[in-house]
């Protein structure tokens, strides 16, 4: 790890072009990630397990995390609301990156508290693509399906909040492109400053010689 604290990558998308398979691959093939598990009014899919995708709560519990300030982001979204507990960033220390899987306003409210977090768009290669797999999922009536592809057109509006944009048409392709986004932001020179200024000191506890123990 290249920082003191870790590496805050947001993913975001229009609901179908895949973020969520995006991430689990890139937590499968970058050690020492840990993934953000937001809190949502929405009802769990048949998949989906309660503090593993989401931490599944009704409107009156999450209005009282509100209340009292536990969310670092919520948002509306499709009806429903969706927030990340701040406790999910405290419990990320040692680890080398926490990746959020939020929508733009979320990645918005992010950005604003920590102006470091790195902020990735996927795309769709079509919305004709977008359609397909929205109603491949076979788990949503033909209204939220709609009401999702609307949506989907105010998301993609927003791509200019982002550091990143990339199309997901073939999986792995768009898998080592997310993953070489992480490993090039762990490279850059403001994460990197705090080891390069604790080696300069090492350095000059020796009177700026080298130690005899590095021959």
């Amino acid at each position: 790890m290249s920082s003191d604290k870790p590496l805050q990558l947001i993913v975001s998308s229009p609901s179908g072009a895949g973020k969520t398979t995006l991430t689990a691959r890139l937590l499968a093939r970058v050690p020492n990630l840990r993934f953000s598990v937001s809190h949502t009014t929405r009802a769990p899919r048949a998949n989906e397990v309660d503090g593993r995708e989401y931490h599944f709560v009704d409107r009156p519990a999450f209005e009282r995390l509100i209340a009292d300030g536990a969310f670092l982001e919520w948002a509306e979204v499709h009806g429903n609301f969706y927030g990340t507990g701040r406790g999910e960033v405290e419990g990320s220390r040692g680890a080398r990156g926490v990746i959020f899987d939020i929508d733009h306003q979320g990645a918005r409210q992010i950005k604003s508290a920590s102006p470091d977090a790195v902020a990735i768009f996927i795309l769709p290669p079509s919305m004709q693509v977008l359609e397909q797999r929205l109603r491949g999922r076979r788990s949503e009536d033909e209204a939220t399906v709609k009401r999702r592809f609307r949506a989907a057109l105010e998301e993609i509006a927003h791509y200019g909040l982002f550091d990143y944009v990339l199309v997901n048409d073939e999986l792995e392709e768009a898998t080592t492109q997310l993953v070489s986004i992480f490993l090039a932001e762990e490279c850059r020179r403001g994460r990197a400053s705090r080891r390069a200024e604790r080696l300069l000191a090492e350095g000059r506890g020796y009177g700026g010689s080298v130690p005899p123990s590095a021959f």
